[in-house]
């Protein structure tokens, strides 16, 4: 899809479209995950009055967002009976996974080697066919396209899709009926699908701010070289950020209305997560962490009185690693 293409789409009109299709067709897959208010002392944060919410996607059905984009995906298509495939780090597998168990079609998900055994024993749970092979997600992606032309079967990208994009709005469509407006909208960036969504939807009228692992910089090197470009990915959010390349639709969404873009440590990633556990019980991934890191480290510096929501977007870990 050409960057002229992308640039002419309505996105709040297909985001609100998205959400009519997914509650109408599939009532009850979604669940209205909970808005968490806290006190920004409570986080530690320094400045005065400055709230903190915290979206907590990880308790969508699938265990991420992701199941907004994959079913948005599979409804506003027809199926064939090969059914749905997608390469994956294992939560839109998961989410494509669950969609097609629900719509009762056959789907086949490929997964890099760096996927969780956690995520792939969830993916058989939901009669996913499943392949692993190739060091990261791009490699995946390569062996999924070669098999989706040999089969037929609808490709569920998974993040680089007008219909995944407009799905993964329908989050910040969510957080501003629940709460209102936040000032500033802080979401981890793999290959850009949910942000790409909650700048479609926020536009102008919140400060959305793109957070990346140090080690998984494809927005941020693709900002320094004007373009999206291969990058060498890794660390401990690798399985769920793990995109050599920032999408195109997300590419041309965030130039738009995307200002910020910030790296994180793995430290700061696995500390923020720990902290998670071990005050607030919540049980996430290290891509989830990303939002709460930003704050903890200092990388994003919230204002006087600033409502700043935090994304907790994944659930699907092993708990063993939370000890």
């Amino acid at each position: 899809m050409s960057a002229a293409t992308i640039a002419t789409i309505d996105w709040r009109h297909d985001i609100e479209a998205a959400a009519q299709r997914l509650h109408a067709r599939v009532p009850g897959f979604l669940r209205e995950t909970p808005l968490w208010k806290l006190r920004g002392e409570a986080l530690g944060l320094k400045a005065r009055g400055a709230e903190v919410w915290l979206k907590l996607e990880h308790l969508q059905i699938s265990g991420s967002f992701k199941a907004r984009g994959m079913m948005n995906r599979l409804l506003a298509n027809d199926i064939p009976a090969s059914g749905a495939i997608v390469a994956s780090g294992g939560n839109a597998g998961i989410a494509t996974a669950a969609a097609a168990q629900a719509l009762g079609v056959p789907c086949e998900v490929f997964l890099p080697v760096v996927s969780s055994e956690a995520k792939r024993a969830r993916l058989r749970a939901l009669g996913a066919q499943v392949v692993v092979g190739g060091e990261v997600y791009g490699d995946a992606l390569s062996a999924c396209l070669e098999r989706q032309r040999e089969t037929g079967a609808l490709l569920t990208h998974a993040y680089d899709q007008p219909e995944v994009v407009a799905g993964a709005g329908t989050l910040g469509r969510e957080i501003e009926q629940q709460g209102g407006m936040p000032d500033a909208v802080l979401v981890s960036v793999g290959g850009g699908g949910l942000i790409a969504g909650l700048a479609g939807w926020f536009e102008a009228r919140s400060r959305v701010v793109a957070l990346e692992p140090e080690r998984a910089p494809t927005l941020f090197n693709a900002r320094a070289a004007g373009e999206p470009i291969d990058v060498d990915v890794g660390g401990v959010a690798a399985d769920s950020l793990g995109a050599r390349r920032i999408g195109a639709i997300s590419w041309e969404i965030t130039q738009r209305h995307v200002r910020d873009a910030l790296l994180l440590s793995d430290e700061a990633i696995r500390s923020a997560q720990l902290w998670l556990w071990r005050e607030l019980k919540l049980a996430v991934e290290p891509a989830a962490a990303l939002p709460l890191a930003a704050l903890q480290s200092g990388a994003y510096v919230p204002r006087e009185g600033e409502k700043i929501c935090l994304i907790v977007c994944g659930a699907n870990v092993d708990p063993a690693t939370l000890a």
